[in-house]
């Protein structure tokens, strides 16, 4: 825990980026009837029926002292889908970067190994020795600042119905585009002093 806030707390430098990664379910639902368009006086109207069309998975990128994301939009979680991630992560968006530094999970999948199942020995080399990985506790995925944008995201554009993932990238795509070009970014209190107060009871001598 405290080797992510610790992480948290270093001053920014692009050479050395710490990004957030973690990955969601999504249900894909469709309207059965067509809704009612607003009009003068009256909001619109959606049945409360709905056609399931699946699931797709979320793969969510977040750069917190730069307020930069990015979500990928997949059909399915595997390994060989974390390795792409690994592999878009190093050479796609932090080319120039000469270490990573993941905060991730405990996901079985959330390992360099990936990198070897999916690309010859060689490339999987050059990728993993620019990654750092930095997992949160067992339990406590919420210290992964990851999360406050999937929150920001279902909140913001995942509460109505998208039935295929076309649809879905399209609005993601236009949500992310925004919100990054705001540059928000959290309001992250929560240090390792916080954590040695308010969770006590893991440090018996403290």
């Amino acid at each position: 825990m405290e080797d992510v806030l610790d992480l948290y707390e270093e001053p920014y430098d692009p050479l050395y980026p710490t990004v957030c990664f973690d990955e969601r379910s999504c249900q894909l639902l469709d309207h059965t009837r067509p809704p009612l368009p607003v009009e003068p006086g009256r909001p619109a109207r959606v049945d409360y029926e709905y056609k399931r069309n699946g699931t797709c998975n979320l793969f969510a990128f977040f750069e917190p002292h730069r307020g930069w994301r990015h979500i990928k939009v997949t059909q399915q979680r595997t390994k060989l889908d974390v390795a792409e991630c690994l592999r878009e992560l190093v050479e796609e968006h932090y080319p120039d970067a000469k270490r990573i530094r993941v905060v991730l999970d405990n996901l079985n999948v959330h390992k360099l190994w990936t990198l070897y199942e999916r690309y010859p020995a060689e490339q999987a080399r050059r990728i993993a020795s620019r990654l750092e990985f930095h997992h949160t506790p067992i339990h406590a995925s919420w210290l992964n600042m990851v999360e406050i944008e999937f929150s920001a995201l279902v909140r913001q554009c995942l509460q109505r119905r998208m039935p295929n993932t076309d649809i879905l990238s399209r609005e993601i795509a236009a949500w992310e585009a925004a919100r990054n070009a705001a540059q928000v970014k959290p309001d992250w209190r929560f240090t390792s002093r916080d954590a040695r107060t308010k969770l006590a009871r893991h440090y018996p001598n403290h």
